[in-house]
């Protein structure tokens, strides 16, 4: 008995040791603060069991944790003062208990925004995109990277550039070294790539009778200077691209010194030179200072700026997807990307180029889900849907980056992505569509009917890749709309909810619409699924790949494709509901601004980010989504021109 007293003793001791290592501020909330938490929210509805509405608030044990998620902490805060929390029948706030988490939860989030955080963002590998685009701006070769490589995952605003989940494995490393050999033997074996990487006008001085008038006067060691004066001007350049920075001397050094020792163990023939650049050229290739894109941490603990070469990175990775081009490069051998004036000058001339639509290929497939009709696990049922054909899935793909790609560029209004009345089609989409007069398997453009189609919400791709297999589902159809377009995802559903499919067996003689209003009569779903459902049964007169039918088939039951929001704003169709959501252009508009600051960073937003995410809001609104201005601002936003040193590696280093 008395050991047992030792140990709890000890063990209080050691507690409370442990919570005197806190700030004062830390070891309040845990006194003060959450207790009310835990007695009002926790303990009832909000805890890791219950999980009432999604949310688990028993694992908000840190200031730290609420500040990361602001924006939920404001909306618990709005639902107490309202009235809303706790629900009927549970013990109100007394005054005494509201005003405590009132102050205290107002202070920290204040204290989250009042120091500017750029985010901790640490070194990754290129993506399967990145990777691809660099190797063909390197080589003019394009690899098929996304078929060679593993899949990216997906994470933060949920793009493949996520800097966390981008690590190599060594089972990755060596494909990187398969990839580096077929690289380099594609790009010999064509003059044209060969000459854009080891131009002939620089090996003029390595022509035999050269050689030998070099070796006539100068002996061997004249030989060797030219051998690697030459290499060095093929060599260097390469690295310095695909490094993305100038190159240190001993990186120089160890290059030049490998393509000799290549060179020394090669026959005498005529290939011999070029021989050995192409394997001093894989070096680069299997090199993590290409392979990674990691920017130095320097022993400082507020945030400065990313130096001009680390900026020309980010730019360049942002707008195309890949390295930067020689005159992004002397910008930031220059130190001009500090200067916000000609910052702005690169932002414009990038966005001129061709290889923006990279980009839009990038951000476009994975913002509107579309690129999952690519990945194996999607299906179409052949039998219910046989025109669906991989080569219309393709096609459907392009017209959603064709589009997305027109908004940024030729009508540089981003609005237009719901309410255009325009896409971009060839003969078999048109055909799909029911649309005459389209002719060939080139994309172009083509006036719609507004009525029927227009945005993003009329493509094929999304009305596919948002159905189930066999039909369609207006629950994963409003899901997307409340995810891509307002920004404000559905809850998780509760544990234990029937699927809609066991439903059906039971009442086979009901309509869709039917089915799911039987679905929704359990309280706990019906908050989610009335405003979820009708926003998908405003898109019912699409079928399951994306076709406009005026009712269901085989019974030829009217589609009542009406609804209502919570708000009150009511709809009957795509047309009115595109309407409905235009009269929201700032929930869409702040929808598109963090999506844009995720990608253009690799990491989630949260909500540090709180201002910068406001800011760019206001400036689609305020300049009527105008693509240019806003990816100006995204580029000059404190996140992005900004770091933060990672304090583990700054410990290490210095």
């Amino acid at each position: 008995m008395r050991q047992l007293t030792l140990l709890i003793i000890l063990g209080i001791s050691l507690a409370s040791l442990t919570a005197a290592d806190y700030p004062p501020a830390q070891r309040h909330y845990w006194q003060v603060v959450q207790p009310i938490l835990r007695k009002h929210c926790n303990e009832a509805c909000h805890n890791a069991d219950d999980n009432k509405g999604g949310l688990n608030l028993e694992k908000y044990d840190f200031i730290r944790r609420i500040q990361a998620d602001g924006e939920l902490f404001t909306d618990l805060m709005r639902q107490i003062e309202d009235g809303a929390m706790p629900p009927q029948g549970r013990p109100r706030l007394t005054p005494m208990e509201k005003d405590t988490l009132f102050t205290y939860i107002q202070k920290y989030l204040n204290d989250a925004l009042s120091k500017p955080d750029p985010g901790l963002i640490p070194p990754r590998r290129l993506s399967r995109r990145e990777y691809q685009y660099a190797v063909e701006d390197l080589t003019g070769h394009i690899f098929p990277a996304r078929e060679y490589f593993p899949k990216d995952p997906s994470g933060g605003e949920g793009f493949d550039n996520y800097a966390r989940t981008l690590y190599i494995t060594p089972l990755l490393m060596e494909r990187y070294m398969e990839a580096a050999e077929m690289i380099m033997e594609e790009t010999a074996c064509s003059v044209e790539r060969w000459e854009r990487v080891a131009p002939q006008a620089n090996k003029k001085s390595l022509r035999p009778i050269v050689l030998w008038w070099k070796q006539l006067w100068g002996g061997d060691a004249a030989v060797t200077k030219t051998r690697r004066s030459v290499a060095k001007s093929i060599l260097f350049p390469f690295a310095t691209r695909a490094y993305r920075r100038i190159l240190l001397p001993l990186e120089e050094q160890q290059l030049l010194n490998f393509f000799e020792e290549v060179y020394a163990q090669l026959p005498k023939d005529k290939y011999r030179f070029d021989h050995s650049i192409a394997e001093a050229l894989k070096v680069v290739l299997v090199s993590p200072n290409f392979l990674i894109r990691q920017e130095g941490d320097q022993p400082a603990e507020t945030p400065y700026l990313v130096n001009d070469f680390e900026m020309a990175s980010r730019l360049s990775f942002f707008l195309w997807s890949s390295l930067p081009d020689d005159t992004l490069l002397q910008a930031a051998y220059h130190q001009e990307l500090q200067n916000p004036k000609l910052l702005r000058q690169q932002v414009q001339r990038m966005l001129k180029s061709k290889k923006i639509k990279r980009m839009a290929e990038s951000f476009a497939t994975q913002w509107l889900d579309i690129d999952k009709l690519s990945d194996p696990s999607h299906s179409v049922d052949e039998l219910k849907f046989p025109a669906y054909t991989i080569e219309l899935e393709g096609f459907m793909q392009e017209e959603a980056v064709q589009y997305f790609y027109h908004t940024l560029t030729k009508s540089n209004n981003l609005l237009e992505l719901l309410d255009g009345n325009y896409t971009f089609l060839n003969r078999p989409l048109a055909e799909h569509y029911g649309i005459s007069g389209v002719d060939g398997l080139a994309l172009r453009k083509v006036e719609l009917d507004p009525g029927k189609r227009g945005g993003i919400l009329g493509m094929a791709g999304v009305l596919t890749a948002s159905s189930l297999p066999t039909r369609t589902s207006p629950v994963l159809r409003g899901k997307w709309v409340l995810e891509k377009v307002l920004g404000t995802p559905a809850k998780a559903p509760p544990p234990d909810v029937p699927e809609l499919e066991a439903a059906k067996k039971t009442h086979e003689e009901m309509t869709l619409r039917e089915l799911l209003v039987i679905h929704r009569e359990d309280p706990a779903c019906m908050g989610c699924h009335q405003e979820m459902d009708d926003l998908g049964f405003a898109l019912e007169n699409y079928d399951a790949i994306g076709r406009w039918r005026e009712s269901y088939k085989p019974k030829l039951a009217s589609i009542d494709a009406s609804g209502t929001l919570k708000t009150g704003e009511s709809f009957d169709g795509p047309a009115e509901l595109k309407e409905v959501l235009k009269s929201k252009k700032h929930l869409f508009a702040k929808n598109l601004s963090q999506k844009f600051l995720g990608f253009a960073l690799g990491r989630s937003i949260n909500f540090k980010d709180y201002k910068t995410v406001q800011a760019l809001t206001d400036t689609l609104l305020q300049e009527e989504f105008n693509a240019t201005q806003f990816l100006e601002e995204v580029v000059m936003s404190y996140p992005f021109r900004y770091k933060i040193s990672d304090p583990v590696v700054v410990e290490e280093d210095f």
